[in-house]
């Protein structure tokens, strides 16, 4: 780690003595959830500089939010928003006693014959998952909706999608969380997006839009959409989380890490599903444009950055904007 700003104590709202204790309270859990995860990178140091003030952080703004609290955590494809959320989740249970639930923006694609049905009514391209346009947005305002429904404990059910297969999970495999929940993560690769100003989707941006997209349907369709149902959508997040990336090299980088592990992870007879370096950086060219946008002005807008080196470590800490009540 190079560089680290530190969190203003306004923020988080801890004594040295209640820092201490959260530690301590949180320290064993921790390691073992790495432990079990496997994950790399997570280091003491790291925890006591970032993500413990993090949590207290959340834990605040839990108590000034009058119901729940849903925060919204952005970053590329490979960035470690899931790994984040887990960690998150967990220490904001163990450290504050919160009622947590987590989901991706993943969850809801739309299923692989929906998809189909895009891709021959609009534009070919929408066969592809990813992009906006391809996510029931209907079915997450719903479940935002059930999760945050305080007026009597019930089962949230939280759909669930299979990469391997490119096809929404069967709904017996959904996992179920009791509400109410006092804060939601919400995470996702274009969670908080905003569209691009028109004259900007003229030209074409890599090879995939130059060949397949030529004269911008899909793209000025996926632009429409964040401008739409996706704001209304987004509008549900109180507060914005960015995991800053250096670059595009970055995407193709630690999204390929993941595929490896989900090959290995996946049976025999799904292994098509899994993409080789030449299809993974064609998947890529789908994200491509929103990325680049995100990176150019998200940084600037979102409540906390959290900036990630080449090497996939967080190097420095923003804070652009934190409310102090909502």
């Amino acid at each position: 780690m190079t560089y680290l700003d530190t969190f203003p104590p306004g923020v988080h709202g801890l004594t040295s003595q209640e820092f201490s204790r959260l530690q301590s309270r949180v320290i064993e859990p921790y390691h073992q959830a790495l432990a079990e995860s496997q994950i790399d990178g997570f280091t003491d140091a790291l925890l006591r500089q970032v993500y413990l003030p993090l949590v207290a952080a959340l834990a605040n703004a839990v108590k000034s939010k009058n119901g729940t609290l849903v925060v919204g955590v952005n970053g590329a494809q490979g960035a470690g928003k899931t790994t984040l959320c887990r960690l998150l989740q967990l220490l904001i249970t163990v450290g504050f006693d919160l009622h947590v639930a987590s989901f991706s923006i993943d969850d809801l694609y739309r299923t692989h014959d929906e998809r189909c049905r895009l891709g021959r009514a609009v534009h070919p391209l929408l066969k592809t998952r990813g992009v906006p346009g391809t996510h029931d947005v209907r079915m997450g305002m719903q479940l935002l909706a059930d999760l945050k429904n305080r007026r009597r404990a019930q089962p949230v059910a939280i759909p669930a999608f299979e990469k391997a297969r490119d096809d929404r999970a069967p709904r017996s495999t959904w996992r179920e969380v009791q509400a109410p929940i006092d804060l939601i993560l919400f995470e996702g690769w274009c969670v908080g997006a905003v569209p691009e100003q028109p004259a900007e989707l003229v030209r074409p941006i890599n090879v995939l839009e130059a060949e397949e997209d030529a004269e911008g349907i899909w793209r000025r369709y996926v632009n429409t959409q964040l401008a739409g149902d996706y704001a209304r959508l987004f509008a549900e997040i109180d507060l914005l989380i960015m995991l800053e990336i250096p670059g595009m090299d970055s995407v193709f980088a630690w999204r390929g890490l993941q595929e490896k592990k989900l090959a290995e992870q996946t049976p025999a007879t799904h292994a098509a599903r899994i993409m080789d370096d030449q299809a993974l950086r064609r998947f890529i060219m789908h994200y491509e444009r929103l990325t680049r946008h995100m990176l150019a002005e998200m940084p600037a807008r979102a409540d906390l950055v959290l900036r990630l080196d080449p090497s996939h470590q967080v190097d420095a800490v923003r804070i652009n904007h934190w409310p102090a009540n909502f």
